[in-house]
């Protein structure tokens, strides 16, 4: 006589399971977390401190910008590549596709534990910086209003959630840590500045890193970073990185197919 056992688990759900718990037993997402929250506090607490001797006044809403975009979204990319590249680089992917072998469900595990992790994170961070920042600064600079707050701390979640789905998308596709790093920096920084260069300005604002801190910042107000105001709406800053994060998630999920199929 024998007896049926129901297997439960597996599918999407499994795979988010056993993605989550990858992604807290490795020292290198404890070391980025703390790393991201170090910078944040280091940035906020100098930049609190020159507003009190200095002739530049900014708020606690840009200072906390400038750290997410200047010191912590580097903590974030190398976050999110280590996520995916780490597996390739200890042999991990081998058992990660036995065991998930529907190569598109290894994708949206990895993007569907990342991004909400990485959007609470910035906001938490944002907050956390625009805080420390008003104390120390204790009366000096520009006051930070409860919209330019709230605009501040939720793009900078939404940002770093899809800039970190924008580098898994990428690692997937070079399965290269390095690879993956330089191309994002890259595109982020000195990609918008060349194309600027080269007498295309206009296109500046569609970049992801650019698009990113336009979504930081009210409607209205100058990007801190080029000093021009967005052609669009905070919220469109957000869906110009969400497309460039959904570009590099589906090329990264074709080449997983093909590669290693």
């Amino acid at each position: 006589m024998t007896t049926a056992v129901e297997v439960r688990g597996g599918g999407l759900p499994g795979a988010v399971a056993a993605e989550w718990t990858k992604f807290w037993s490795v020292r290198a997402t404890w070391w980025c977390l703390v790393t991201g929250t170090a910078l944040m506090l280091f940035y906020a607490t100098l930049s609190a401190i020159a507003q009190q001797i200095g002739d530049d006044p900014q708020g606690a809403d840009t200072i906390a910008l400038g750290g997410g975009f200047y010191l912590a979204q580097f903590a974030v990319i190398a976050l999110a590549t280590l996520f995916v590249t780490s597996e390739y680089a200890g042999g991990g992917i081998r058992s990660t596709l036995l065991w998930t072998p529907v190569r598109s469900r290894v994708v949206l595990a990895k993007a569907a534990v990342l991004a909400p992790l990485l959007f609470a994170y910035g906001v938490l961070l944002s907050c956390a910086g625009m805080l420390l920042a008003t104390a120390v600064m204790d009366g000096h600079g520009l006051p930070t209003s409860s919209e330019a707050a709230f605009t501040t701390a939720s793009g900078t979640g939404g940002y770093f959630a899809l800039l970190g789905l924008l580098c898994t998308g990428i690692g997937w596709a070079l399965r290269s840590a390095a690879g993956t790093l330089v191309s994002v920096i890259v595109l982020l920084v000195p990609l918008p500045l060349i194309v600027a260069s080269l007498g295309v300005p206009e296109a500046m604002p569609y970049f992801p890193g650019i698009a990113g801190v336009n979504a930081m910042v009210e409607a209205g107000r100058p990007n801190p970073i080029t000093m021009t105001v967005a052609p669009y709406a905070p919220w469109v800053g957000l869906v110009i990185c969400g497309a460039w994060a959904a570009a590099a998630l589906v090329t990264g999920a074709a080449v997983l197919r093909r590669r290693d199929a």
